[in-house]
């Protein structure tokens, strides 16, 4: 029986302001080529590369965040390499002195939790971008130079799925820590995968699939390399080691190259650039306390502190944004309320949130400044909903208008005429011209058929256009039923 063995080596543009070694903008929005160049990151002759210090700040810091080790001494590599996109003829990264290593990240699926060592994560440089035309290619170098992290674990995985999940979280972590956006179609996040099938506790010939650029294609390579190594080993045959790629319309990897080994690069210390002092308890200290709240965290202390269901708390935590107004509007609850009420009040707030203001957001963050809803707001208008003061179908055009213009629960309703009818001898007449106009209904509600009655709340409903206290009309309805 063969097993998967799985590493995977993930890349990450930064989200510095400049590039890494020189002060170019760094912009993945720029659709201009060869805009934001210079002759550093061109490698023009006599230029020198400048250490960008908020990039060696991130990468710590995403270190830390996976309780990685920092070390004292941390310093740069010449990787040798011919590429049309790059333009030195070699990429600055780092060898042998990375500068974190040894840390892990807690994986959970399907309830089962599981342990994926991270070897190191360095720093280096991107390379440029090339256009393929039908009869030539075209080289933009507004992506060369640009703060490159990567991230690479130790064979843990064992599964596609397992594989996907890891992708995903980390994806999600970066973004709590504000390291990159980490958008894989921008090609700000790329993966790629070592896998062996071995047997009997050895390992097998590792393949690369290189440069991934969605979470699908992650889960669907895997799956396909480890049939094809099956397929190779059962038959008798030998795996090969090389660099593979994924082609996502046929569904299959393709081999591109035999895999380079490390001395292939003829590294050595970039001669350029000092060597990095990083053991210092104040400056380890300060990137330590930036380090905010992480997803598993978060999702222990909505659970803990809110009472929450899985799927909302998962809602809250991948929207960083909703959950953090979520958290306001809460806040605004009386905190002397009953347990009870203010626990109903929040899962209230929660629903609208999730089911009717994110469906009136149509994908946009409250962070917008387009978003005029008030978390005080916000919550008076989950107040008026729980005391009854408005019904559900009132809400909803409350919250309509509140999205549009900003204004109180409370004044839209006065505005709009929309108070909650609660004379229940105004109720009771409507109720009863219902009845007498819904002979049929009531013979079937007499005869049995007691789902009946939501067909009839709902005429009152819409005679009094919503605005029927709906508890009060189940309440007269039943009664004139039975008489």
């Amino acid at each position: 029986m063969f097993k998967p063995v799985i590493g995977l080596e993930i890349h990450v543009e930064l989200n510095t302001k400049s590039k890494m070694f020189c002060s170019c903008p760094n912009d993945p929005d720029e659709k201009h080529p060869n805009v934001n160049i210079c002759p550093t990151c061109t490698a023009q002759p006599g230029s020198l590369p400048v250490i960008n210090k908020e990039a060696v700040r991130k990468t710590i810091k995403t270190g830390l965040a996976f309780n990685c080790q920092i070390p004292e001494y941390s310093k740069f590599d010449r990787k040798n390499y011919f590429y049309p996109d790059l333009p030195k003829g070699y990429q600055i990264s780092q060898y042998d002195k990375p500068l974190c290593k040894e840390g892990k990240l807690q994986l959970t699926i399907n309830n089962q939790q599981s342990t994926i060592r991270i070897r190191r994560v360095h720093l280096e440089e991107d390379t440029g971008r090339l256009i393929h035309e039908k009869d030539y290619s075209l080289v933009d170098f507004n992506r060369a130079g640009i703060p490159l992290m990567e991230l690479v674990t130790e064979p843990d995985l064992r599964s596609a799925k397992e594989a996907r999940k890891f992708a995903e979280d980390l994806k999600l972590i970066l973004r709590y820590l504000d390291i990159s956006e980490a958008d894989m179609e921008k090609g700000e996040l790329r993966v790629e995968v070592n896998i062996s099938l071995g047997e009997k506790g050895k390992l097998g010939t590792k393949v690369e699939i290189k440069n991934l650029n969605s979470f699908r294609a992650v889960e669907k390579s895997i799956d396909y390399e480890i049939k094809r190594q099956a397929k190779v080993l059962e038959s008798g045959k030998k795996v090969i080691q090389e660099t593979r790629g994924w082609d996502d319309i046929r569904g299959v990897t393709v081999s591109q190259r035999e895999k380079e080994y490390a001395h292939d690069y003829r590294y050595f210390p970039e001669p350029d650039l000092p060597i990095l002092h990083l053991g210092v308890p104040e400056f380890l200290n300060e990137i330590r306390a930036e380090i905010p709240e992480l997803p598993q965290q978060k999702r222990e202390r909505l659970k803990r502190e809110y009472e929450l269901d899985e799927k909302s708390i998962e809602v809250f935590v991948q929207n960083k944004n909703l959950g953090e107004y979520f958290e306001k509007v809460v806040s605004e609850f009386d905190p002397r309320l009953p347990h009870e009420k203010i626990f109903n009040l929040i899962k209230l707030a929660s629903n609208y949130l999730i089911t009717d203001l994110q469906g009136l957001l149509k994908g946009a963050p409250v962070s917008s400044e387009d978003f005029l809803i008030t978390p005080e707001n916000f919550a008076e208008f989950i107040t008026l909903i729980y005391e009854g003061k408005i019904s559900s179908k009132i809400a909803k055009q409350v919250l309509i208008e509140m999205f549009k213009t900003g204004a109180d629960p409370s004044h839209i309703i006065e505005e709009k005429g929309l108070i909650l009818i609660t004379d229940e001898a105004k109720i009771e007449k409507i109720v009863k011209e219902v009845i007498s106009k819904n002979q049929k209904a009531v013979s079937d509600y007499k005869q049995g058929k007691k789902t009946v009655i939501q067909f009839l709340i709902g005429q009152v409903m819409a005679e009094t256009k919503g605005k029927a206290n709906p508890e009060i009309v189940n309440k007269i309805l039943r009664k004139l039923l039975k008489s």
